[in-house]
Parts: C-alpha cells; structure tokens; sequence
C-alpha cells in the first residue's frame, strides 16, 4: 500500500505502515492549534499541510482527506487515518484548551444580534395572551357591578376597577376582595405598559438590523417573521414557498394529515395589503410578498442597503390584481361562465 498523508491537530504526518516518512508537527500553543483547526473546519490547507504537500515531488501518496484530493493526493478510503502511537502526544490537555478556545471562537462568530428582538417579539406574543386572559376576567368582573361596562373593554373594566373610589350598591361587600381586583387591574395595567415598552422597543432595533424586511413588512411583520424562521441567517436560506406559509404550521400538517387544504399565507396575513384584499386575491399576493421578503432577507443577511424596488415590485403586482377584479377568470373562459374569482381554482 502506497504512503498516506495523515492531517492530525498535533501536525501532518506520512506513514507507511508503522513507519514515518514526513512529519510536520503543529505548534503548542493554544491559539495556534485553535487557528489550524478552524483552517481544517472550513476547508483550507494548514501550513503543515501546505509543507507536506510541497515535498511530495513524484509520491503516490493516498489520504483518507478529501480536502488534500484537489493538490495531486490520490483519496483511498483504505488508507490508513492514524499516525503510529509513537508521534501522538502523551497527554490531552493541549487538546482540551484548543478546542474550547476554537468553540469560544465559533460561538462568537456564529452570535446572532437579532437574537434579542426574536426574545423580544416572542415576549410581546406571551404578554398578550396573559393580557387577553386578564382582560376578560377583569371585564367579566368588573360588568357585576357595572352593568352599563362592556365586558370586551378590558382597559375601560381596568380603569372602572383601579377608579372606584366609593364602593356602588353591586360593589364586592368585602374590602379584601374588592383590594384584590384592584391588584389585577394594576397587573393588567402593568402588562399594557410592558407591551408598549417591548413593541416601541422592536420598532426600533428591527430597522437597524433588518433594514429590507422592515422597509417591505413594517417593523413588527419583520421582527415576527425572523423570530419564526429561527434568525435572519436561516430566513434568508429558506425559499419562498416556505417564508408564505411560515407561521402556518399547524394548518400546513393538517392538510398533509388530509384534513384541510393546503395553507396559503401564515404571518403574511397580518401584512395590510393581504388583510384588506379580496379573498380570492390574498393567495396570489401572499406568494409575491413572499418572493420579495426572501430576496430582502438575502439582502439583510449580507448587510446590503435598503433596495426600495422590491416594495414598487409588491405594489406593482397588487395593483395589477386589483385592475383585474371582476374580469373573467381562466376557468371561466375554458367553460364560457363567468365564475367568481374565490372559486376559480384554476386562477388560485
């Protein structure tokens, strides 16, 4: 069997059975071992694999190292993928302290800043599902001795509770009950005030950070949908179809389950040009939101300006659907009736 070039973290080595031809030991110290490994990671040549390679001359040597293949190594899966016992280090210590240096050094350049508006924007989501529990308990409560309060105006109970200074004739009788609700009415109160403060504080970073998503979605839609697709880096590498129904998870596995259709937006409804469109034209400009918000995420996550053409793109296609209403669609023209457009599935 020909020589084979082993490429180890203490250096690079040629061996021929037990014996060593060529050895290229690595330095000792740390930052330099985690420097070579990152090299190794990403696909480059160490300099003792750069020294190894420039002494081959005419050795058929083999590896098991695909990255040695495009400099004249021959890959064989046989050869052999550890040095003789009498080149590797006694100790392991070396290897710890490196290889928590390079995990330091890959967490930090893998960090993602967004990652605290995505905390941010999931906070908002559970603050208001506690806010529309304590709303209607509040406005539950508080319409026993207001009959004239509206029980879906949960400000307006939280107000009538925290305000009642002299208690009325339907009044809690106990005053440890009635200094209760007045305790949920300040809870609710300091839920809206800690809403306002997070969503005041996502309209603000998500701009400096999205640039092109805010410019298309407005600051929330952005901030939501990169919390949904993991992070801006993630979001950027998912397609089209799949950035249209991000937030429709639960009706996209119902209908692999058969027992709905499939979905044709997710947190893209929210967008006000879906929201105020027809329903048989909120499908086809969820599809053209869709490819917009993955060319301004791809835009973002390489730190490109704000390219204004792809909200004039969005509008475009939107007023063109919107010229089109009432004419006949294509299933229509293949019958010679004029159906209408939600249900001309040939037109969807």
């Amino acid at each position: 069997m020909p020589a084979a070039v082993v490429s180890t973290w203490y250096g690079t080595f040629v061996v021929d059975g037990e014996r060593v031809l060529v050895a290229e030991r690595a330095p000792t110290e740390t930052a330099a071992l985690a420097e070579r490994t990152r090299l190794r990671r990403s696909g480059a040549l160490t300099p003792e694999e750069t020294a190894v390679l420039g002494r081959r001359g005419g050795a058929g040597w083999t590896t098991r190292d695909r990255r040695l293949v495009p400099y004249g190594i021959r890959w064989d899966p046989r050869a052999p993928g550890t040095v003789p016992k009498t080149v590797v280090p006694g100790s392991i210590a070396d290897a710890r302290a490196f290889l928590l240096a390079d995990a330091e050094t890959a967490l930090a350049a893998a960090w993602d800043p967004s990652v605290h508006v995505q905390e941010a924007v999931r906070a908002l989501a559970d603050l208001d599902r506690v806010r529309n529990l304590l709303g209607e308990r509040l406005g539950s409560w508080a319409s026993r001795d207001h009959p004239e309060l509206d029980p879906g105006d949960h400000a307006r109970a939280a107000r009538a509770a925290l305000e009642a200074d002299a208690p009325g004739p339907l009044s809690p009788r106990d005053p440890g009950v009635a200094a209760a609700r007045r305790r949920l009415a300040e809870l609710y109160s300091a839920v809206e005030g800690a809403r306002a403060a997070l969503l005041t504080s996502v309209e603000t970073a998500s701009p400096a950070q999205t640039p092109n998503l805010a410019a298309l979605l407005g600051p929330e839609l952005a901030a939501r949908l990169v919390a949904q697709a993991g992070g801006l880096e993630r979001l950027a590498r998912l397609p089209s179809s799949t950035v249209q129904v991000l937030g429709a998870e639960r009706a996209f596995f119902e209908h692999l389950r058969g027992r709905a259709s499939p979905p044709r937006h997710g947190l893209l409804f929210t967008h006000p040009a879906l929201q105020s469109a027809p329903r048989s034209e909120r499908g086809k400009l969820a599809r053209a939101l869709a490819g917009k918000v993955a060319i301004a995420a791809r835009l973002d996550a390489h730190g490109a300006a704000v390219e204004p053409s792809l909200a004039r793109a969005f509008d475009a296609r939107r007023a063109e659907l919107k010229s089109r209403r009432g004419r006949p669609t294509r299933a229509g023209r293949r019958s010679g009736t004029r159906l209408p457009l939600d249900r001309a599935a040939g037109d969807r």
